[in-house]
């Protein structure tokens, strides 16, 4: 029987890796992210871009920031990155993993590509252990079309959130951080505040002082109190718009518990529609 592939990697396994066996994707994303990946990134890293190759362009108020690409979107993505079904694939960005790397890890588990982790620490830890670097343009072969029909994994939509927020059978978790959460700040989206009903266990949480992931056993405590053994089609996780919510998604399944649902759509969805919202004068 297979043993099945941890969804992280620290430093020191990926550097006895052999090289022509894995395909390492570079996943920042943000401002200049392309530019600085063209500066300076892991030797052999192809670059990912989360606005144009992980997500679709479309009006925020339906279906977030972030929506999920089509299915022949994403097909061509991983083609054009030279991505097979038998490819080996490790992801890493410059924000431990809460910028794009954990959202690509959960498109391709959800896609249905198992052989899939994510570098522990991110691009910063990996320079620390003397992995190689480099500012030369990467060149490599696009594979044939890479099968995508479903997302494998489990979503929820805003009606959805709607209809369980408040029920105590289900729980909804708001992965961002808590000023975010309570209403004071926001520095993407219209208005600042929450889902009513919600939960906040910021990202954070999964990262130890030194900015990588706590031990699995940790995280399994953690989650399994906050979960409190509901099932995994009872429990939805989001963010802003998507991305940071897979970061959670990523600690959970890193700690050998059932992946639940993403909401896509997320707080950038919820606070553009006439919902109900938790403001700072409202809570």
């Amino acid at each position: 029987m297979a043993v099945k592939l941890s969804s992280i990697i620290n430093t020191d396994e990926l550097l006895k890796l052999n090289p022509s066996e894995i395909i390492l994707i570079d996943a920042r994303a943000g401002i200049n992210a392309e530019e600085n990946y063209n500066k300076e990134h892991l030797k052999g890293a192809r670059y990912v871009d989360l606005n144009k190759d992980l997500a679709a362009v479309e009006d925020p108020a339906n279906g977030g920031r972030h929506p999920l690409p089509s299915f022949s979107k994403f097909s061509e993505v991983l083609s054009k990155l030279g991505i097979s079904p038998s490819s080996h694939i490790i992801i890493y960005d410059d924000k431990n993993a809460s910028n794009a790397a954990s959202r690509f890890w959960w498109m391709l588990r959800s896609a249905g590509h198992e052989k899939v982790q994510v570098v522990n620490g991110g691009l910063q830890e990996a320079v620390k252990a003397d992995f190689p670097v480099s500012s030369e343009i990467e060149t490599f072969e696009a594979a044939k079309k890479y099968p995508v029909s479903e997302w494998k994994l489990k979503t929820a939509d805003i009606e959805e959130v709607e209809k369980v927020r408040n029920n105590s059978e289900n729980i909804v978790i708001d992965v961002r951080d808590k000023n975010r959460f309570d209403g004071l700040t926001e520095p993407l989206d219209l208005i600042a505040g929450h889902i009513p009903g919600a939960v906040n266990v910021p990202f954070s949480e999964n990262l130890d002082e030194n900015g990588l992931f706590k031990p699995a056993e940790i995280l399994a405590e953690k989650y399994n109190s906050v979960l409190e053994n509901k099932p995994s089609e009872n429990i939805i996780v989001h963010c802003g718009s998507g991305v940071t919510a897979c970061h959670t998604l990523l600690a959970m399944d890193y700690a050998g518990i059932e992946i639940p649902k993403l909401y896509v759509g997320s707080w950038s969805e919820w606070s553009r529609n006439d919902r109900e919202m938790a403001t700072k004068e409202k809570q």
